[in-house]
């Protein structure tokens, strides 16, 4: 059985939240859990995170049904979700001046048979949370990323880079997208944890790992707690789900 709670706020700084979430009831037969977070002047950051969940996720429940239920169909059947989504936000984003150059990260979660198919764009991030350890499964498509990966700086100092907030991939900013998509074991007791760059920006990975461990109903709000503690400095959405 998979149980999940999610917490959603505006940070101390923003005025609007341009996050946006989505969880499954645990009865749904497809077990779906999205985040994104936007951005983008005028509303359009609200508008491009909101959408782009709106159209995968209608997308993924029209398509599921029909295709073979193996590893190489679910990891396609994310992909093209996140490829609609994008086409649908990149042309709502041409439909109005006020909202050009909108976009947004999107992170998408199916949880099935003990995996969890993983379909990642942006900056915000997936960890898995296992036994005592805390392993983040998706690589920031940012440019501060891209400097660690070459060796031009390291972790440490891109935790305080002045470009950290750089995408290189977003999804509605293009005409085509290569999101990331993957799979991973999600075995009992697991807990995957989804966030945007508004929490993890703030909170260290021990105090994700503590505190998603110490109670996992309260996770969501004790973490945007701490976030909004340590400056709160952008909008904060976090999602834990275990496998119970």
């Amino acid at each position: 059985m998979i149980k999940a709670y999610a917490k959603s706020d505006v940070g101390k700084v923003r005025e609007n939240n341009q996050d946006y979430y989505y969880i499954s009831n645990s009865l749904d037969e497809i077990q779906l859990y999205m985040l994104a977070d936007g951005m983008g002047g005028y509303n359009g950051g609200e508008i491009a995170s909101k959408l782009a969940i709106q159209t995968a996720k209608s997308y993924i429940e029209n398509n599921f049904k029909d295709i073979p239920k193996d590893k190489e169909s679910i990891i396609q059947l994310i992909g093209s979700s996140m490829e609609y989504a994008n086409m649908i936000v990149y042309e709502k984003s041409k439909e109005n001046s006020e909202l050009e150059g909108m976009g947004t990260t999107l992170d998408i979660c199916l949880i099935y048979n003990n995996k969890v198919f993983i379909g990642h764009i942006g900056d915000s991030r997936v960890y898995r949370i296992r036994n005592e350890f805390l392993r983040k499964l998706t690589q920031d498509h940012s440019y501060v990323q891209k400097l660690v990966k070459d060796g031009t700086i390291t972790k440490e100092e891109a935790e305080h880079h002045p470009q950290k907030n750089m995408l290189m991939k977003a999804l509605g900013c293009n005409a085509f997208i290569e999101p990331d998509v993957m799979v991973k074991g999600f075995l009992k007791d697991d807990i995957l944890l989804m966030s945007s760059d508004g929490l993890t920006n703030m909170v260290k990975p021990e105090d994700l790992l503590r505190i998603a461990k110490k109670d996992f109903e309260q996770a969501p709000k004790e973490l945007v707690n701490l976030a909004n503690e340590n400056g709160g400095y952008d909008n904060i959405t976090v999602i834990v789900i275990k496998n119970i």
